[in-house]
């Protein structure tokens, strides 16, 4: 059975997208008579970070190609640009090989999209893996003007992407509703997002919380976009707490310069460029309390961030800036974590006192959401769908 991948993110790129894909397709790789053809970008989530990758390599039964994207920040004219780069030369790469099925992850809608195009070419089934509702989303982030003309174009994009998929994998039980609606003919499954083997086993003795120093640390780690908001809320809330708390905030994105100019005359903050894993893991064990945030859209209400689950296998503190169904599942699911609604300083400031400022044992969580048993189960489902 041959399986084309299709990701604009894969190894060794820094995003959800990434770790998710780079699960999935080392689970396919296990099955017995699968040929995983990998169909990528070369790694381009930062801008200031660059990590190194080969354009090809193959890896027993598994092929990667890697398409050179023109440099970009996060503006929306250069995720366009790159979007084209990618849709382009991923139908020329596919154009004369064969598959027996399609496979494609997606949060912009547009790797979907070129799924069900490349699917629909060769007369296959189409697996979409949904990691965001791109159209819901953009009447949120984008001018009402700019709306008014995309959405109905965007629209019928995905009216055809996912009405030719066969089926549709969600990552967010809070997307349900939005695509039962539109979309009930095919088939759903829920595999989440997952916690990576780098964050299962972590050594305990650097587990604790830093209970003795005086000023706790705060630290967030990922994109800094308009989605996450940071921009709306960490200024006000390091100044409230300014005596007690220090925040390191770790990563880049298109709303970073205004982070920056935002935190000018703030002390108590630290913004460090994005990491390598490993040390990623480093400052995640080194924190007291580790920080989430959404902006406040109703499209965000849905979704479920992957940050929660490598969070939550560390055994710090959570404090989540979170609204809609990532608000249910972290009240549900998670022990010592507070959510306050987005954008609140004083809420937030009220949950972070709620917090025990101590390591909580969270190992029905990790064994629940480990990723590999997910997305095991998930590459079983791709592979029966023939």
């Amino acid at each position: 059975m041959r399986i084309l991948v299709l990701s604009f993110y894969f190894k060794p790129d820094l995003c959800a997208g990434s770790f998710r894909t780079t699960a999935l397709v080392e689970q396919l790789k296990q099955q017995a008579g699968v040929e995983v053809n990998v169909v990528t970008t070369m790694p381009n989530r930062y801008a200031s970070f660059d990590a190194g990758a080969k354009a090809e390599e193959t890896d027993g039964n598994v092929r990667i190609r890697r398409i050179s994207l023109p440099s970009h920040e996060s503006g929306m004219l250069d995720q366009i640009k790159s979007f084209k780069t990618f849709y382009q030369q991923a139908q020329k790469l596919v154009k004369s090989e064969n598959y027996d099925l399609v496979f494609a992850t997606s949060s912009r809608l547009f790797t979907a999209f070129l799924g069900a195009r490349v699917a629909k070419s060769k007369q296959v089934p189409l697996y979409l893996d949904i990691r965001d509702i791109f159209v819901d989303t953009i009447k949120d982030v984008l001018s009402p003007k700019a709306v008014l003309l995309l959405k109905p174009v965007l629209s019928a994009f995905e009216k055809y992407t996912f009405s030719s998929a066969k089926h549709i994998n969600l990552v967010s039980k809070g997307f349900a509703g939005y695509f039962k609606a539109r979309y009930s003919k095919a088939n759903y499954s829920w595999f989440t997002n997952g916690i990576d083997g780098e964050f299962l086993d972590l050594p305990d003795i650097k587990r604790e919380v830093n209970s003795q120093e005086k000023a706790k640390r705060l630290v967030y780690a990922g994109n800094i976009g308009e989605g996450q908001g940071l921009h709306t809320i960490l200024p006000e809330f390091a100044s409230l707490t300014r005596e007690n708390y220090y925040f390191s905030v770790i990563g880049d994105g298109g709303r970073k310069q205004q982070l920056v100019d935002r935190i000018s005359d703030v002390s108590n903050m630290e913004l460090l460029p994005p990491v390598n894993r490993a040390k990623l893991i480093e400052e995640y064990l080194s924190a007291d309390i580790l920080f989430l945030h959404l902006n406040d859209y109703p499209a965000f209400e849905k979704v479920l961030p992957s940050k929660i689950f490598e969070y939550a296998a560390t055994g710090k503190p959570i404090l989540a800036g979170v609204s809609g169904y990532a608000a249910e599942f972290i009240k549900s699911e998670v022990a010592n974590a507070e959510v306050f609604y987005p954008g609140d300083h004083q809420g937030a400031l009220q949950a972070l006192n709620k917090l025990k400022l101590e390591h909580t044992d969270r190992n029905d969580f990790i064994s629940k959401y480990t990723r590999t048993n997910i997305m095991k189960d998930m590459s079983d489902s791709i592979v029966a769908l023939r």
